[in-house]
């Protein structure tokens, strides 16, 4: 990590800000639940578009492509990009589609 110092004696590292935000990601063969960190006056997309060949995903639980059977659980997972089907915030999930998940 680099470390600058001003004139002052105060120092500045260039450590960057982030908030996570719960997603689930579809891939191929995989569906993820796990928190990708998006600096905060920015959104999930925005993200997207600065990450390169891999997402970091935090907290990840990783189940079959169904969702419904885990397969591992971890607490750093390095996703490459090419492999997202789709992502969405879990705050964007409508609670009627969580209702009728189940009947």
């Amino acid at each position: 990590m680099v470390t600058q110092f001003d004139e002052k004696g105060k120092f500045f590292t260039r450590v960057i800000t982030k908030r996570p935000v719960n997603v689930i990601i579809q891939t191929p063969i995989h569906r993820i639940h796990g928190q990708v960190h998006v600096r905060p006056d920015e959104r999930l997309k925005d993200e997207l578009d600065q990450t390169g060949t891999f997402l970091a995903v935090t907290e990840a639980t990783v189940y079959d492509v169904t969702g419904s059977e885990v397969v591992l659980h971890t607490h750093f997972l390095a996703l490459q990009v090419q492999q997202i089907v789709w992502i969405t915030p879990l705050e964007e999930i409508s609670e009627s589609f969580e209702g009728s998940k189940s009947e």
